[in-house]
């Protein structure tokens, strides 16, 4: 063959030698894209499945060692019935009962009676004063989540004419009902809320309307598929799933994915400004942008998986599934995202379509740069100011009242719940309908039930009877394996702080017996979930801090670099959390702030804020060689600085999606996360950390060879 006749072939195997790759450059995004859609899909029907999975029972979130755990046990020993109390309470206008009001009322207790899923009526008891009556209903676990509530509701309203009587349905069914009825909306007005938050952010950040629908659309997949892995652990009983979880799961891969995805169209935007080539931009954006985003993924990641370590099984559970959520946030991101990008090209972003011609760093950059012109011209100045304003805003911890809330308070707006308890304590002693049972041996009997009826804060107590009626001495007490119950009836309602404190000064004075008393019930849940909680705080704190000051060290290669970004982090979250307590205390006027919420808000504020220092100071180290460091701090917060911020804006709006939901810790943790990250967003990566660096010089570096190296800003 002569070389003339060789040459069409050389050509023709170069063409597809060339045509291969292209081949396979779409390819590739297209088997990807079509894989994240059917996980998306199949995560999406998962979605209706997690209520299988899901309780929001607090006795199941204590540890078993925990003392009303234990009482709980013993509870079951005494009786087959796992039922939970509802109270029928009914005052007459009239002021005192007549013979026909409690006909009328007998009427009502045989026909709650045959209330599916009843499984005791105790017959009305009228108030001390004549003007109230009520009626006691123990209802099957199952029945009082599946609308045997509701239809007692029914029979009240049916039963008692508006006009004579104000009637309603309380007590512990209808406090777990009222949750259960909150979170409801978790699947549904919960996430569209935040994805159209979400949406309406990225059409302003972008100014088109394809990008952010496939930045959504990687968030959403990424969601899905954290909810089917989750699912699973839930169904295998690693974890202990409730609504609270769930939601925070939604809102936090939503918001997490976002900021990842900002961080990498940015980059990549910016490449095709470099290239003509959408696909060796794309390539070059992913490899750039996946240092930072897994860094600062896995530091997020590791810091929850520090709440393993909490005695909460429902804070226990948060550590897991966040960290899932979060793993999926980075592969998405890395991956969905990507591929979409590169089946679209540049018309994602019609109708500003970015070309190589196109320069627009001098508008881009322009509030940046004038900010960092600042922080160059008086770093001490403006590091001195803004730590001082923080300092005053974080005096406002002193007033946090974490101690917990009373259970009735913590759905928001009017409930009957709340409107009955009121009612009750008016007429009657406020702990009836949730009595608090103590387990003691059976040789102490009588002398425990002195103790018990001694006790502040006890209104009426008795030993329990085989049939749950009252013992009439210790002989006539139902008893098991030398162990008798006896049921206390507090002065103040059972989901009260009031209420904690006798049990705790029960716990006090039982300790005085020769052998073990457990005191249990669901006030002494309560307390036991506020006293973990608050375990929780001293233990899970230290350990998230010494992790991320670790993997910051090993990431940065500086000892003091790390500890300046923790530290004003934890400042930041001081401060958010100072300015939440005024404003729980003087503008929402809360009772007090639900004791897990300082634990979360940590978590997610220092997790978090750290991952937006790390964007900054991971671009700051690679400028350093070249500017000097504090030029190199002052170029990476002109670069970062819109991405940055664009990120903390999407994710404070989507933690205050949370707020959609009416419950008090929901409110209270939106609220804070969002304060906390627009101080962190706006105040401490923009000013803060600039200004010190600055003023530390290449000291922020130490003990790496940039603090040693004699760097010289580039002319």
């Amino acid at each position: 063959m002569t070389p003339a006749e060789s040459q069409p072939v050389t050509r023709r195997s170069m063409r597809r030698a060339r045509s291969h790759p292209r081949g396979l450059r779409i390819l590739l995004p297209a088997v990807l894209a079509v894989v994240w859609l059917a996980w998306t899909a199949w995560g999406g029907q998962t979605f209706g499945n997690l209520s299988e999975v899901t309780t929001n029972d607090q006795a199941t979130f204590l540890p078993a060692d925990a003392e009303s755990t234990r009482a709980l046990e013993l509870q079951e020993r005494f009786s087959d019935q796992d039922a939970v109390p509802a109270t029928i309470v009914a005052e007459f206008s009239d002021g005192e009962l007549t013979p026909e009001a409690m006909s009328s009322a007998e009427d009502l207790a045989e026909q709650a009676a045959q209330v599916e899923g009843a499984d005791q009526v105790i017959p009305p008891q009228p108030s001390e004063d004549g003007a109230a009556l009520q009626i006691l209903v123990l209802l099957d676990e199952e029945a009082a989540e599946n609308g045997a509530l509701e239809e007692l509701r029914d029979l009240v309203t049916e039963t008692f004419d508006e006009d004579q009587w104000q009637a309603y349905v309380t007590g512990p069914a209808a406090l777990s009902a009222d949750l259960s009825g909150a979170f409801a909306g978790i699947d549904g007005i919960l996430l569209l809320v935040a994805v159209a938050a979400v949406f309406i952010i990225l059409i302003i950040v972008y100014r088109s309307v394809l990008l952010p629908v496939l930045v959504l659309l990687s968030s959403v997949g990424a969601l899905c598929a954290a909810i089917t892995v989750v699912f699973f652990m839930a169904q295998q009983g690693w974890i202990q799933l409730n609504g609270q979880v769930q939601g925070i799961l939604s809102i936090l891969v939503i918001g997490a994915a976002t900021d990842y995805s900002l961080l990498l169209v940015a980059r990549y935007r910016e490449e095709l400004g470099r290239s003509e080539n959408r696909f060796t931009a794309l390539g070059t954006a992913v490899r750039r942008s996946a240092p930072p985003i897994l860094a600062s993924g896995g530091t997020v990641a590791v810091a929850l998986l520090c709440l393993l370590f909490s005695d909460l099984n429902s804070n226990r559970a948060l550590g897991p599934v966040a960290s899932t959520g979060i793993v999926f946030s980075m592969a998405a991101t890395l991956t969905f995202l990507p591929a979409l990008l590169a089946l679209t090209g540049r018309p994602a972003f019609w109708p500003k379509v970015p070309h190589v011609e196109t320069d627009t760093s001098a508008s881009q950059y322009t509030l940046w740069r004038r900010t960092a012109g600042m922080v160059r011209r008086r770093p001490r100045t403006v590091w001195v100011v803004v730590t001082l304003l923080l300092l005053v805003s974080a005096a406002g911890v002193t007033q946090l009242k974490a101690s917990g809330v009373p259970q009735s308070d913590l759905v928001l707006g009017q409930t009957d719940t709340r409107d009955g308890q009121a009612l009750l304590e008016e007429h009657f002693d406020a702990g009836t309908g949730a009595p608090t049972s103590v387990f003691v041996d059976a040789g102490e009997a009588q002398e425990a039930l002195d103790l018990v009826s001694g006790t502040d804060g006890v209104a009426s107590a008795y030993l329990v009877a085989e049939n749950n009626a009252p013992a009439g001495d210790p002989q006539q007490a139902h008893e098991v394996d030398g162990v008798v119950q006896i049921s206390a009836t507090l002065d103040s309602p059972g989901d009260s702080l009031e209420a904690e404190e006798t049990v705790r000064q029960l716990r006090a004075e039982l300790a005085e017996l020769e052998s073990e008393a457990l005191v249990g019930g669901t006030t002494a849940t309560q307390l036991d979930t506020n006293d973990t909680a608050q375990r929780d705080l001293l233990v899970i704190i230290p350990l998230v801090l010494v992790a991320i000051t670790v993997i910051l060290v090993l990431l940065l290669r500086s000892v003091v670099t790390p500890l300046l970004l923790l530290s004003t982090t934890v400042l930041s979250y001081l401060s958010a959390l100072g300015i939440s307590a005024l404003v729980f205390n003087h503008v929402f006027d809360f009772p007090g702030a639900d004791a897990s919420v300082p634990l979360f808000g940590f978590m997610f504020l220092v997790a978090l804020g750290v991952d937006y220092n790390i964007f900054l100071m991971t671009r700051a180290r690679e400028e350093t060689p070249e500017h000097g460091p504090a030029e190199g701090v002052l170029r990476s917060l002109v670069v970062t600085g819109g991405v940055i911020t664009s990120a903390g804006i999407v994710l404070a709006v989507t933690f205050m999606a949370l707020a959609v939901l009416p419950l008090m810790f929901m409110v209270q943790l939106a609220f804070l996360v969002a304060v906390g990250v627009f101080i962190d967003t706006f105040i401490v990566r923009t000013l803060q950390v600039p200004a010190l660096c600055v003023h530390v010089g290449r000291g922020i570096w130490w003990p790496s060879r940039l603090s040693r190296k004699d760097l010289t800003p580039a002319s």
